[in-house]
């Protein structure tokens, strides 16, 4: 009877572990070593979804740039597709001629000279991107001053994103960086002109800085550089960082000047995983012309019986961003994504407007480039600081970044909201009924022992 009822209960848990994964469980997840024997596919399942409860909430997380929505029909499409390598084209071409619509689409909004036969590719984002248009930049030096010239400097302003010092880092040039001044949070002209010299190998320009949302004056730095150069400096090229900006002002910013309409612009990359709405890892990176990118970056590789031309830092990687990226254009048009661009403005001007109606708070800015809401506390507050109103936050489900700026403003740190397609009115309205009761019980001395003093890391 014994080894029978030790069979029974080991069926009945069995039965219970296959209708409900937590019931009779003494399973662990393998944490430095496999587990002995295999487990159902449920229950594995299972057991991983109940550590990722304890991740916030990605439709809350007005931290990142990142796309945390897409409809349905775009989730399915990407899944057909993960299975699809898109590096190779011969395997996959319809995947492969998708990828080159996207880069004309794109290359048309960017005004290139030939947007019908674009030069560029995609990318696993806008690092990858910055990386490729910082190679381009430095053999482009080199070919013109030769090899024994002096080592090699790329001048940007100190909000750039860190995928611009690793350039750096990796391929030993020297980051002229620009440090912030008062009330100046992002590269100009003159300190663009100031910075460079004979061994400048291009300026990168940001159009939609990470740390407050604001345009760099790309026109303005171009323009500049075409009067250095024709006074007989340096010629210096401009490669344009617009990681989120490139997929915003050409919808609602159309009058701005700042891509290929500029003659000095040599390359531009963007993240689709960010404005261009798809899930990551997506970034494109395009340049002016077969010219402004040196033939030697281009590999040609024999890979399953076909010769291709092959442009990245990565090899394998799945097609399904690049399909989704193309179900965007295709959705959307020009009209929606217009649509789409103008709402996350709005919500993020709304939101701006709120928090300006708050005496402990100051703008830095309002949304109206980028839909981002940068804010700090008003001159002279000190009962509490942008930590304790991040933690005030979080507690709420909330994730919004405190931070300090880079040199020489390491003294003002402040707040960001980020909005993106999926961020609604209804829920920008909620936010600010949260924050205003955050600001309520800080104010009255409320809230956790961490909101109370100011606890961050």
């Amino acid at each position: 009877m014994g080894p029978r009822r030790d069979h029974t209960d080991r069926t009945t848990n069995a039965l219970l572990t296959e209708a409900n994964p937590a019931l009779g469980q003494r399973l662990e997840l393998a944490k430095v070593r496999l587990a002995d024997d295999p487990v159902p596919p449920n229950v594995a399942a299972g057991l991983i979804e109940q550590e990722l409860m304890l991740d916030g909430s990605a439709r809350l997380n007005l931290a990142t740039f990142v796309t945390t929505w897409m409809e349905p029909e775009a989730r399915a499409l990407i899944a057909s597709c993960l299975d699809k390598n898109i590096i190779d084209k011969d395997e996959y071409p319809q995947t492969a001629e998708i990828e080159q619509r996207c880069l004309a689409i794109i290359a048309d909004l960017w005004h290139a000279p030939d947007a019908a036969h674009p030069t560029g590719c995609s990318t696993t984002g806008s690092s990858e991107a910055a990386m490729l248009g910082g190679l381009a930049l430095l053999r482009r030096w080199r070919a013109r001053v030769g090899e024994h010239a002096g080592r090699p400097n790329l001048v940007m302003g100190a909000n750039v994103q860190v995928c611009w010092e690793r350039f750096c880092r990796y391929w030993d040039v020297e980051a002229r960086m620009v440090p912030m001044e008062g009330d100046r949070f992002h590269l100009e002209a003159p300190q663009a002109v100031a910075a460079c010299d004979e061994n400048t190998i291009g300026v990168v320009a940001i159009l939609g800085s990470t740390y407050d949302g604001s345009y760099e004056p790309v026109a303005e730095i171009a323009a500049a550089l075409d009067a250095l150069a024709s006074a007989g400096g340096p010629d210096v090229p401009v490669h344009v960082d617009a990681a989120s900006g490139g997929m915003i002002a050409p919808f609602i910013d159309q009058a701005l000047e700042w891509d290929f309409r500029l003659a000095r612009v040599a390359s531009i990359n963007t993240s689709g995983h960010k404005y261009g709405l798809v899930y990551p890892g997506l970034g494109w990176i395009l340049w002016r012309d077969t010219a402004a990118l040196p033939r030697e970056l281009v590999f040609s590789v024999d890979y399953l019986g076909g010769d291709m031309p092959i442009l990245g830092l990565n090899f394998s990687r799945p097609g399904a961003q690049v399909i989704a990226q193309y179900y965007n254009f295709v959705r959307l048009g020009r009209e929606g994504y217009r649509a789409v661009q103008q709402s996350t403005r709005d919500v993020a001007t709304f939101i701006a407007a709120r928090i300006s109606e708050f005496d402990q708070f100051r703008l830095i800015t309002g949304g109206t480039e980028l839909p981002v809401v940068a804010f700090t506390t008003a001159d002279g507050f000190t009962d509490w600081d942008v930590y304790t109103v991040s933690t005030a936050l979080r507690e709420r489900g909330w994730q919004v970044p405190a931070y300090p700026f880079p040199a020489d403003r390491q003294d003002l740190s402040v707040l960001r909201i980020v909005c993106r397609n999926g961020f609604s009115h209804d829920m920008a309205e909620a936010f600010a009924r949260d924050l205003r009761a955050a600001v309520d019980e800080l104010n009255a001395g409320r809230g956790s022992a961490s909101v109370r003093t100011g606890f961050h890391h």
